[in-house]
């Protein structure tokens, strides 16, 4: 971590992500495990009969790699961490499987 004080960041981004919701029948929760290094965006309630919940946004912080486990922005998470300095080769694409990160511009693991 150069510099960057990654856990800041990636909650700042995440924070960033929570506050687009358009919808008032559903809510966006923000899942910050400090501890751990464990930070979620959630998107859960109900539109009509139907529920509502997923994970919009998955990162993790492990052996100094921003690890990002699901993205499901149109921007990109991994974007907008490049945007923020932080160096490709400390990202991991974690939703793609081990054999095809080789393949991308940024870490393997």
């Amino acid at each position: 971590m150069e510099g960057i004080d990654y856990r800041e960041l990636v909650q700042k981004i995440l924070k960033g992500h929570s506050s687009h919701n358009a919808n008032d029948v559903t809510e966006v929760q923000l899942i910050f495990d400090l501890e751990r290094d464990h930070y979620q965006v959630l998107h859960l309630g109900w539109e009509g009969l139907k529920r509502v919940y997923g994970c919009i946004i998955h990162v993790d912080i492990k052996d100094d790699k921003i690890w990002i486990q699901r993205d499901g922005t149109e921007v990109g998470v991994a974007n907008e961490l490049v945007a923020a300095g932080v160096p490709k080769q400390d990202i991991v694409l974690g939703f793609h499987a081990p054999y095809k990160r080789k393949f991308t511009e940024f870490a393997t693991g």
